[in-house]
């Protein structure tokens, strides 16, 4: 099977240059490989032969993955546990690599996880400046008055600071419950279940739905997916300021 590949695409996949300009540093002697002057058209095999320009070695860039995942109830937003306790590790096993979750959810809560082995974006997605909406489909019980909804979007005190502006929306009231929607651009531990307690109010189940533009869609508690380019550009833009 043959496994080389030309040289002006192999640097222009390791993010040189465009393939036009990779023939122009090939041509001016400025790529080795192995130790001798490369020619335009020569052709390299990536995994044993070593590729220089102007003296530096060069690689393939990293192939990052990126994974929505639905995290059940039940599960810890860990790689693994010392207290034996379900991890979301054991849900992305089939994903081929090893990817960490960006952020948390607790054990009690459920819905959209985001993992990858991109520690940049995880750094950018989790950084405080960062921003990025998140939003949740909460139901408690008793009722959530139209004061209470104003004043969790205003923000409640937690841990001697008040909690960023948030959007908050009835969904439903029904005589037992109450289903709200709620945006945050922060992440605090347990954020929105300290939130609601203080106010005197229930938390009974609580989804994230969506982190910036990737939503849960349809998938199934212990289903994931990969996310799409446009999602991961998107993600990335959104973060840009933070990095």
């Amino acid at each position: 099977m043959e496994t080389k590949i030309r040289l002006q695409k192999y640097l222009s996949a390791c993010g040189i240059a465009s393939r036009r300009k990779a023939e122009a540093l090939i041509a001016a002697g400025l790529v080795k490989v192995n130790g001798n002057t490369a020619a335009v058209g020569d052709k390299i095999d990536p995994a044993r032969d070593v590729v220089t320009v102007r003296g530096r070695k060069v690689a393939l860039k990293k192939q990052h993955t990126y994974v929505a995942l639905y995290k059940p109830r039940g599960f810890v937003s860990t790689m693994r546990d010392e207290h034996g306790r379900k991890c979301v590790s054991q849900l992305v096993e089939g994903v081929g690599t090893r990817v960490f979750p960006v952020g948390r959810l607790d054990k009690d809560s459920e819905g959209l996880l985001l993992m990858t082995d991109d520690g940049a974006l995880t750094n950018r997605l989790t950084h405080p400046s960062g921003h990025v909406p998140k939003i949740y489909r909460v139901t408690v019980r008793p009722d959530v008055s139209d004061a209470q909804a104003d004043e969790l979007a205003t923000g409640v005190l937690l841990d001697g600071r008040m909690t960023n502006p948030a959007e908050v929306k009835v969904l439903l009231r029904e005589e037992n419950r109450t289903v709200l929607e709620i945006v945050l651009t922060e992440g605090r531990n347990r954020q929105i279940r300290r939130m609601l307690e203080s106010i005197d109010v229930q938390t009974v189940r609580l989804k994230r739905i969506a982190v910036g533009p990737v939503r849960i869609g349809m998938l199934k508690p212990g289903e994931w997916r990969r996310l799409t380019e446009q999602e991961v550009a998107q993600l990335k833009k959104m973060t840009k300021s933070s990095s």
